[in-house]
């Protein structure tokens, strides 16, 4: 067998395995002179072939930690909607997700802190020049049973941050936005930006990704409805192969019924 294919028909075998559930989800998978002993090739081919699975979005490869299998292709795809609601407790808000009725936590320690928002992109949304000092929050949460889920970076304005500062970082809490309304800007609306792009190294050890997997972004941005000027803008960051979007299309009032009369068939 040529020794140039030899790493895609490991690569195919091991994908097999995976797929049929040898290894589940979050599993550490053999180490490379494991399977090399077993496929009888070289670290080097069985390397090519677990960078093959890495890429697919099958495995996860971290020096010194070994490769685990992903849950981003085994898991179930979930639309992810477009309604806000209120949360059962009545303090603050529920943004969509592709979570459906699982039950999510928080991953790592979550912030509320001060910062300076360097990103010139999110500062330009946020109405700040960048390098402004303002209030971030961090969390990172998902699926209880499952790796990292999405990355959540929310950049409070200057002129309501005071108001919301003491509050605790639990994502759960949802009641900083309410306090925002109840300060004077009520209702805030929100408009949502979704792009594709690579995550940075830090993205990608803390969604358990590969580096060379591409991310979905979603950024929100909540606007006062007092003054119509941004008081937050909140980045999501998800591992691509983990979410799906979906839009329902509606007609525009010229595309409804009846049919214009075909001129070349008129009577």
């Amino acid at each position: 067998m040529p020794v140039h294919s030899r790493y895609l028909d490991i690569a195919s075998e091991i994908r097999r395995r995976i797929e049929t559930g040898e290894w589940e989800p979050g599993a550490r998978l053999p180490r490379l002179d494991d399977f090399a002993a077993e496929y009888g090739a070289n670290r080097d081919t069985i390397g090519r072939a677990v960078a093959v699975l890495e890429t697919e979005g099958y495995v996860w490869a971290v020096q010194g930690r070994g490769i685990a299998v992903r849950y981003g292709t085994m898991r179930p795809r979930r639309p992810r909607g477009d309604l806000v609601k209120r949360n059962e407790q009545a303090t603050g808000y529920s943004f969509p997700s592709a979570s459906s009725h699982e039950m999510w936590v928080r991953h790592g320690t979550a912030s509320n802190t001060p910062a300076r928002l360097e990103n010139p992109r999110i500062a330009r949304l946020l109405g700040v020049e960048p390098g402004t000092e303002v209030l971030r929050r961090f969390r990172i949460t998902g699926p209880a049973s499952e790796a990292p889920f999405q990355i959540n970076v929310s950049w409070i304005h200057p002129r309501v941050a005071e108001v919301v500062a003491d509050l605790d970082a639990d994502p759960a809490a949802g009641e900083w936005l309410c306090r925002i309304e109840k300060a004077g800007h009520w209702p805030i609306s929100w408009l949502e930006i979704h792009r594709a792009r690579m995550p940075d190294k830090e993205e990608a050890a803390l969604l358990e990704i590969p580096t060379s997997l591409p991310v979905l972004e979603i950024v929100r941005v909540g606007t006062s409805g007092t003054d119509d000027r941004p008081v937050e803008v909140t980045e999501y960051v998800v591992a691509s192969d983990r979410v799906e979007t979906v839009h329902v299309l509606h007609r525009d009032e010229k595309a409804q019924e009846p049919w214009p009369e075909d001129p070349g068939t008129a009577v």
